[in-house]
């Protein structure tokens, strides 16, 4: 797994409060720094159009949900990646950012559709037990909310969760990934459903597996691009 020592991170946070944004600066900017990770953190998008700026970053970490970006902001992002930054980012912080953007939802690879029955008991399966995110975990179980996403067939799936009918039947039995990572461009995109508030993060995998996904996405200028013949679900 690599390593966040002397990494250069944009941790970006805001929008709707219910997610938790300020919290979540609370929980991980502490890691990231114990870590050895060099973080900038900002409370708004800005930073996205300052080219220059962009081009020293390692990793972004964004959680903002149900926001605006300018098409300044969201070009500067976009580029970023592709130019092998790496992003990464969990629930709606991500996944529920900018609902008018689909050339950003091109680049993250799914967007938030529903979350049926609000918060629910639900489990979680791990797919891919040999790649290093999810290398040694096991099913685990979540009281929160069950993303229903659109998602991008072109990734690779490392976790996934099962839907029930009880509070929408004609999705009963349905497969959605849950955790997974993907390229846009040279830039790792790295994914994680979990973390409607900053308590989900009690739950040890939830937790392991963002630190995991974060280290991983970080590493898209230093190591060669994985490769994946097709998505695991």
């Amino acid at each position: 797994m690599p390593s966040l020592k002397g990494k250069t991170i944009l941790y970006t946070y805001g929008g709707w409060k219910g997610h938790e944004p300020d919290q979540s600066v609370e929980l991980f900017i502490p890691w990231l720094e114990k870590e050895g990770a060099i973080v900038e953190v900002a409370n708004s998008l800005d930073l996205y159009a300052d080219a220059d700026f962009m081009s020293g970053m390692d990793l972004v970490i964004q959680t903002f949900t149900m926001s605006e970006i300018s098409k300044e902001q969201e070009k500067g992002l976009l580029d970023a990646v592709s130019n092998g930054m790496g992003i990464a980012g969990w629930h709606g912080g991500l996944c529920d950012s900018f609902r008018q953007n689909t050339g950003y939802q091109f680049m993250t690879g799914g967007q938030w559709v529903a979350h049926p029955g609000g918060v629910i008991d639900y489990s979680v399966q791990i797919v891919d037990r040999k790649d290093p995110v999810t290398k040694g975990l096991g099913e685990f179980h979540m009281h929160s909310e069950q993303y229903y996403l659109h998602v991008d067939p072109n990734m690779k799936v490392l976790a996934t969760t099962k839907f029930s009918g009880d509070h929408a039947d004609w999705i009963d039995g349905c497969t959605m990934p849950v955790v997974w990572k993907k390229m846009y461009g040279k830039g790792r995109v790295f994914y994680n459903s979990l973390g409607h508030v900053m308590s989900d993060f009690k739950v040890p995998e939830a937790l392991e597996i963002m630190h995991r996904g974060m280290k991983w996405a970080s590493a898209s200028k230093y190591e060669p691009a994985e490769a994946w013949k097709k998505p695991v679900y």
